[in-house]
């Protein structure tokens, strides 16, 4: 996201493997298939970004879990083929946070696509391991694709006057923003969406405040099965899912971020639908679980 974070079920379950150490996992999901995309990990500075709703219990969960304080954290991009259409939901970080990240490009073409056959992109979010990957150089990554993110996010992160309002660790969003969509707009290819609208065969935008100003979530329904896409609601699964109160410096309203992960969380428990998070460790895709207060997270096999 910034140079803070610089410093700092397919045909058997070999042939899952094998995708997954080639930075791809396909997967059915009624009559399409989903692909989860690597973009390549960082180390997320526990102690320095995680905002704790009770003194001790980041730590508490890192040792449980037996983590140091410097966490690997996965960045994944999903790609849901539908037949006739290929959607890309977040493009990873492409050249604006170094280079272990930057790889969706190459693991969507290791599945088998090409860039140019991308028809729309959906973005979660403006966090420049969301959007960095649209261009390479300067120049679009995904050429007949058209760019659809929250009509509020778009609007917030375009304008230099809200710098103010978010933690320095995200300052850098508003640069990116401006270089990453810039090509897109200039031949019109960027379009706004709002919570509820339809964006593709069965896939509807899902609105989940607090992370920034338009976090959205993705719901891909497909013959009676159900996938929630949901961006950065969990950015530390071994803190977040014990306690869903813990918050990263990277949210912009950590009370409405602490709400919408709640409200996550519990729909997706009681459902059992598959979810798919961004910095889940990869594939990113599992379900979630309840155990007491806490929830639970079991990840879909490799």
């Amino acid at each position: 996201m910034t140079a803070l974070l610089l410093a700092t079920l397919t045909a058997s379950a070999a042939h899952a493997a094998d995708e997954a150490d080639e930075g791809f996992l396909k997967m059915p999901l009624g009559k399409v298939t989903v692909i989860a995309l690597s973009d390549g990990r960082f180390t997320l500075p526990a102690s320095t970004l995680m905002v704790e709703a009770r003194k001790g219990e980041v730590q508490e969960a890192l040792s449980k879990a037996h983590l140091s304080d410097d966490v690997p954290t996965s960045v994944n991009a999903f790609l849901i083929d539908t037949g006739d259409k290929r959607i890309l939901i977040d493009t990873g970080s492409g050249a604006f946070l170094g280079a272990t990240l930057g790889q969706v490009s190459q693991h969507l073409q290791a599945a088998g696509y090409r860039p140019d056959q991308i028809d729309e992109v959906l973005i979660t979010h403006l966090h420049a391991d969301h959007v960095g990957g649209l261009i390479d150089r300067g120049r679009m990554v995904y050429p007949n694709a058209i760019v659809r993110v929250d009509a509020r996010e778009k609007t917030f992160w375009e304008d230099r006057r809200n710098v103010g309002q978010v933690d320095a660790s995200v300052k850098a969003t508003f640069d990116a923003v401006a270089t990453a969509l810039k090509p897109y707009e200039a031949i019109g290819h960027v379009k706004t969406l709002a919570s509820g609208e339809t964006v593709g065969p069965g896939i509807t935008a899902w609105s989940e405040p607090g992370h920034t100003a338009g976090h959205t979530g993705y719901r891909i329904v497909s013959d009676g099965k159900v996938l929630l896409v949901w961006g950065d609601l969990v950015h530390l699964a071994a803190a977040q899912f014990p306690d869903p109160k813990v918050t990263i410096r990277f949210d912009s309203t950590p009370a409405d971020a602490v709400r919408s992960r709640e409200k996550a969380l519990a729909a997706a428990s009681k459902s059992g639908y598959l979810v798919a998070g961004a910095h889940m460790a990869f594939p990113g895709i599992g379900t979630v679980g309840k155990a007491g207060s806490a929830y639970t997270w079991t990840p879909v096999e490799r």
